[in-house]
């Protein structure tokens, strides 16, 4: 009790620290130092003395007096804190205790209290892809988990395109690529190798007979060179689809409703070419191009089901005469037949006689069978 009141009478402020406490202490403005645990007693009449209370729970330090106090008190501060620095070129990755505590980015700065664990660093060049090594082994999800990298996943039968702030780098195999988040920014755009069909539809075309129809086209292509396909033009597929487009509308309306209809599945030979070669320019590779559908205007297509439903009337009609025909014919030839052979004309008589038998109860014949028979008999005889 005497001694506070001493103190009190003296200016002097007693600070008790912690194990996991830390004190920049300043006096009139200047530095008097940092303080370990135990008890302190500093000066401070008429509020001069100025404390900052440090937490080792959180072992960066932050202090408005972090600079002028590694210019001014170097040999001080360096018994209590660890300064780290990455260079312009190059990413610090910072472990505390044997585990990944931070990652510092070209040229990026910090401060850590030495007492709050055991500091490494491990320095690493940032190449021109600025991919992170492979030797961080287990270390990389916990890169991933701080922000310091951007990951990008390639599927198999797919190629990756590598960009470093717009401009092409390399080719990215199928697997997990992880890259540094510095200030330049690393872009991946995904190139599709496998065979693939693209559709054109809805493409209205006058004919060379003036009908107004709409075509869907089909055509196969595949990737065949990535890197022209993707850095050559915008968008691949869309070049594609723009030069079926002009290519058909150019070929298709040079022929007449009845020929798209008759080769509907074989698109023009000269179309398909042309395509081939403007694809190919760009890394594609263009397999068969055919038309899928023809869609005929309402008024048309009924005017095309009367012809088609009379042109099926008429082949009708063909058949029908020349059953006709085949049944005349024959009947006349059996009508020669019979009047040349008396015998079978009777015979046909008596086959005619024995249905109409079978079908009656009573049956007359006139001058009697014994007649019949005779007739029979007398005509084989002549």
């Amino acid at each position: 009790m005497v001694t506070e009141i001493l103190d009190r009478l003296l200016g002097i402020k007693r600070l008790i620290v912690k194990e996991n406490q830390r004190v920049v202490a300043l006096y009139k403005g200047k530095f008097r130092g940092i303080l370990s645990p135990g008890e302190h007693r500093l000066r401070a009449d008429r509020g001069r003395l100025e404390i900052e209370w440090h937490d080792l729970a959180r072992p960066e330090f932050v202090s408005q007096y972090d600079k002028v106090l590694f210019r001014a008190h170097g040999d001080v501060v360096a018994r209590h804190l660890t300064e780290f620095r990455a260079g312009a070129d190059e990413v610090l990755v910072i472990s505390r205790d044997q585990r990944l505590h931070a990652v510092l980015k070209q040229s990026e700065r910090a401060v850590y209290w030495t007492d709050a664990g055991a500091w490494t660093a491990e320095r690493f060049a940032i190449g021109e892809d600025l991919a992170v090594p492979a030797t961080l082994g287990k270390r990389l999800l916990s890169l991933v988990q701080l922000g310091a990298v951007h990951g990008f996943a390639v599927s198999e039968g797919q190629v990756g395109l590598l960009f470093v702030d717009g401009a092409y780098v390399r080719l990215l195999e199928a697997g997990t690529h992880l890259f540094w988040a510095v200030a330049q920014k690393p872009t991946v755009k995904l190139v599709d190798l496998r065979r693939q069909s693209l559709d054109v539809a809805g493409q209205e075309i006058l004919t060379r007979d003036r009908v107004t129809l709409r075509v869907n086209l089909a055509a196969e292509y595949q990737v065949v060179d990535a890197v022209k396909a993707a850095t050559t033009v915008k968008d691949y597929a869309d070049a594609l689809y723009r030069a079926v487009q002009f290519a058909f509308r150019k070929s298709l309306g040079a022929k007449t409703l009845d020929e798209i209809l008759a080769d509907k599945v074989t698109a023009e030979a000269e179309a398909v070419e042309r395509v081939r070669t403007d694809m190919a320019a760009i890394g594609l590779s263009v397999g068969e191009i055919a038309v899928k559908d023809v869609v005929l205007p309402g008024e048309m297509r009924d005017i095309l089901n009367k012809v088609v439903a009379a042109e099926k009337e008429a082949e009708a009609n063909v058949i029908r005469r020349r059953e006709e025909t085949n049944a005349t014919r024959s009947l006349l030839n059996t009508a020669r037949v019979m009047a040349e052979n008396p015998v079978m004309l009777r015979l046909k008589e008596l086959e005619a006689l024995s249905e109409i038998a079978g079908k009656v109860e009573r049956l007359t014949v006139h001058n009697g069978t014994a007649g019949l028979m005779n007739d029979l008999v007398r005509l084989r005889d002549e």
